[in-house]
């Protein structure tokens, strides 16, 4: 592979000894470009730390190019301005300086035109504003090169370098070069992107701290999405009250965590947080888990036994699935909310109820008002104030940080004190629908974990086959993913089908491409080839070796 343009040879009537010097130099600039796309692949093809990858990426780029700063610019999701998020030879003022708003300076144009600019002297270039103040404009003769950064057919940031004073023809070697360097980091700064609004949440919560606020985003929630913005506010709104709470969402989306979260910012945090799922009992059961029993109260009551109410006394009680209750405890329920008293089954004693009630539940309960089978006046005291927690596949900017969350909290759990995710897992974790939403992703994080063990990177092959692509063989696709869904172009899905296969013999094979690409029916360069195209390595199937005892 040849990345530069090739060189002429000398022409005719020159001396072959005066030319010898320009091919060399040539065959050395191909050397160190290959060298910094072969050691830039490899760097994404760990990804150890995804927020670390921009970093790393820049560091090499000043390694191997005649680079004097370089800096990558994102995208905001929320007001589309501009702002540098890695930068390289930028001391940390100089990098907070680097904020534009959308098509400002020459990073803003080239990100909307989403074509590559190439200035030989930044003093002669009108459109370059300096806002970083990290150059002498008199003094310094400094060449800039800026080339977008696309993701998803649409530039989300920009890749751009300073380099001393060069002629034409250097730079648009350099630009081209930065282009395919912009393509490979495209997906590490589409992760990146998605986790920027998890840094303007932090600073949110911190100024809400400094106001004698509560912060609702630790240590309930992680992520801030704006759907889970929206939850905060609301929580943040009824906390300090005693109105009743209703949860609404599918199952798996953090309903406790937000009852939990209100009661840790409501006057009743030093009290009782008191759990109830009503549908995990039985019909017979629930009354007396509610309200509790007197000694005698029916058969095998053999003592006092105080229920859920009881132990939540001043403060608060949760009870989930609240739409699976009986008929005849609905009512019973009604009258605490109306009244705030009740009686153990078997006694006489009406007992006062200081409680503040939150409830949750997954199903419609308009629609089972209107069957009968929810009582509407029960339906309208419990829906005093909704909150509605959205399903993680509306949540697409927080699953990497969940990820992460979980990841950590089982490595540690298990001992490990470095465990990263690579960017090729994360992304099949973000294209995935998520059915089970936030505990599915626990439970895959903590099996992924525990797969990945002593190697300490969690790759594709360590997560469920549900999570493969379609038309990977590791995971044929099952009934709920061929309902209703687009089958899309065929070239992606051939590309994850050969993907699959060679992970699968590289697998087999413990890393040993030429056995790999014997089974596989390919010549050993032209596995090589597919091996870099897709970013695998097959150090990562290598056994490791057991140390002496």
């Amino acid at each position: 592979m040849n990345i530069s343009s090739p060189r002429r040879p000398a022409a005719s009537g020159t001396d072959q000894n005066d030319a010898l010097p320009s091919l060399r130099n040539g065959v050395r600039d191909d050397v160190r470009e290959l060298r910094l796309l072969f050691e830039l692949s490899q760097l994404l093809d760990c990804a150890a730390h995804i927020g670390e990858t921009l970093d790393g990426a820049l560091c090499l780029m000043a390694r191997h190019m005649a680079m004097m700063r370089g800096s990558i610019s994102l995208v905001s999701l929320g007001d589309g301005s501009i702002h540098i998020e890695s930068s390289y030879g930028l001391n940390a003022a100089e990098q907070a300086r680097g904020h534009y708003a959308a098509g400002e300076g020459v990073t803003g144009t080239v990100i909307r035109t989403g074509r590559p600019m190439v200035i030989s002297n930044v003093s002669d270039e009108p459109l370059f504003l300096n806002r970083t103040r990290s150059r002498n404009l008199r003094k310094d003769a400094v060449s800039f090169i800026c080339v977008p950064i696309r993701a998803d057919d649409q530039a989300i940031g920009a890749l751009s370098v300073d380099r001393l004073f060069a002629d034409t023809s250097t730079l648009e070697e350099d630009a081209r070069l930065l282009t395919i360097i912009a393509s490979m980091l495209a997906r590490a700064a589409k992760v990146r992107r998605n986790c920027l609004p998890e840094r303007d949440a932090s600073r949110t919560a911190a100024r809400r701290h400094d106001r004698g606020r509560v912060s609702l985003c630790s240590p309930f929630f992680v992520g801030s999405c704006e759907a889970m913005q929206q939850v905060y506010a609301r929580i943040d709104q009824v906390a300090r009250s005693s109105a009743t709470v209703l949860l609404r969402g599918e199952s798996g989306t953090g309903k406790e965590l937000a009852a939990l979260a209100i009661h840790a910012a409501s006057p009743r945090a030093n009290r009782p947080f008191i759990t109830l799922n009503c549908a995990a009992l039985p019909e017979a059961l629930v009354e007396n888990e509610l309200f509790g029993h007197e000694r005698g109260a029916f058969t095998g009551a053999q003592g006092l036994y105080r229920g859920r109410f009881e132990q939540a006394d001043g403060g608060t009680l949760f009870l989930d699935e609240v739409g699976d209750l009986p008929p005849l405890t609905q009512a019973k329920l009604l009258r605490v909310i109306q009244e705030r008293s009740y009686e153990r089954l078997g006694g006489t004693e009406t007992r006062r109820a200081d409680v503040r009630l939150i409830t949750a539940t997954n199903r419609p309960l308009e629609d089972m008002v209107h069957q009968g089978t929810f009582r509407g006046d029960l339906y309208y005291r419990l829906n005093v104030f909704p909150i509605e927690l959205p399903p993680l596949r509306e949540r697409s900017g927080d699953i990497a940080l969940l990820a992460d969350h979980f990841m950590k909290k089982f490595a540690a759990a298990g001992g490990q004190t470095e465990m990263h995710l690579s960017l090729s897992a994360a992304d099949m974790l973000q294209r995935y629908e998520w059915p089970g939403n936030i505990r599915e992703l626990e439970n895959i994080m903590e099996r992924a974990v525990l797969l990945a063990g002593e190697e300490g990177v969690i790759l594709p092959q360590h997560l469920p086959p549900d999570l493969h692509s379609k038309g990977c063989p590791i995971s044929a696709p099952g009934p709920r993913r061929a309902q209703g869904r687009a089958i899309g172009p065929l070239q992606p899905r051939l590309d994850e089908l050969e993907k699959g296969c060679i992970l699968e013999a590289l697998r087999r094979h413990e890393g040993n491409m030429g056995k790999a690409a014997r089974e596989l029916g390919l010549t050993d360069r032209i596995m090589a080839l597919r091996m870099k195209k897709y970013g695998i390595t097959y150090k990562e199937f290598r056994r490791k070796p057991v140390p002496p005892k």
